[in-house]
């Protein structure tokens, strides 16, 4: 089951007569969703993962993810095709 999180709403507005910009967004929900006991869990198995690769805290300046695969294991894959990787519905589709 997917919960769908409300989008981040917007805080504040800009002083400057005739602006519309947003000065700031509410990201509790965010917090909220990383909080989840699944979430959890999948950030600790990635970081367990990269740790016996020896690439724990390498991962952001090489630009690289580890990416679930359908079998249930984990492969290297560039980080903006992983992200980006949405199926129909939002319903993710692994490599």
């Amino acid at each position: 089951m997917i919960n769908k999180m409300a989008k981040n709403t917007i805080v504040g507005k800009s002083k400057k007569p005739g602006s519309t910009k947003a000065t700031g967004r509410d990201y509790t929900t965010q917090k909220a969703f990383n909080k989840r006991p699944d979430q959890v869990a999948k950030r600790v198995e990635l970081n367990a993962e990269a740790r016996k690769r020896k690439i724990y805290g390498k991962r952001h300046s090489s630009g690289v993810d580890l990416s679930h695969t359908k079998s249930g294991s984990m492969v290297l894959e560039k980080r903006a095709t992983n992200r980006a990787r949405n199926g129909k519905n939002g319903k993710t589709t692994k490599k």
